[in-house]
């Protein structure tokens, strides 16, 4: 699936380029990133991530820059947890759920974030940004942290980028929670600390 995204994207851009040239207001890209839990004694997390990203360009004023952007993402975790005491005694077959949860657990999640990004130009070539994005998201594997199925992704990004012609090279450190907002039954949630790459193509 995620090489089939890359090809359509590279088989746009090519297309692209060999047409006519035009200003628009949309761009089109794809982000690689990767990260983990803040450290806590409680459980892991790690992640990697593929993300379609569209850009749209709302406004340009004289210093910055106002974009909107859909991001369709695939998240691959692997989650454990570490203090096997979150599960109380409290909690129906807790035993069982303590040894269950315990495991090392491959978690899949499958996200539409939508987000607002504003951009400072540093020159012709280079810009910084802030971005803040939300969306849902379905989680295919239940945790002491988190029930399996509907749940939201939260995320707070700083980036740097520098163009070359139409092409855009991004970095992106972000930070990003997890959560299903109190819609089932675990809903502690995932908070984790990332770092995207990427590269965009003005259509």
């Amino acid at each position: 699936m995620t090489r089939k995204l890359l090809l359509g994207l590279l088989f746009l851009l090519g297309a692209k380029m060999a047409g006519q040239e035009r200003n628009s207001h949309f761009s089109l890209g794809f982000n690689y990133g990767f990260g983990s839990e803040f450290n806590n004694r409680n459980y892991t997390f790690t992640n990697h991530f593929y993300k379609l990203q569209i850009y749209y360009k709302l406004k340009e004023t004289k210093h910055f820059q106002y974009q909107i952007l859909v991001q369709p993402e695939i998240n691959f975790g692997k989650h454990q947890l570490l203090n096997f005491y979150f599960v109380k005694p409290e909690t129906p077959n807790y035993q069982q759920k303590r040894d269950e949860y315990t495991q090392l657990k491959d978690v899949r999640e499958y996200v539409l974030n939508c987000g607002f990004l504003i951009r400072k130009p540093i020159d012709k070539v280079c810009s910084f940004y802030i971005l803040g994005s939300i969306g849902p998201m379905i989680t295919d594997t239940e945790t002491e942290r988190m029930s399996k199925g509907f749940a939201f992704a939260d995320v707070l990004a700083l980036g740097f980028t520098t163009r070359y012609h139409e092409f855009r090279f991004d970095i992106r450190p972000s930070v990003r929670h997890v959560s299903n907002a109190g819609l089932g039954s675990s809903n502690a949630g995932y908070n984790t600390k990332n770092i995207e790459f990427g590269i965009s193509y003005q259509l």
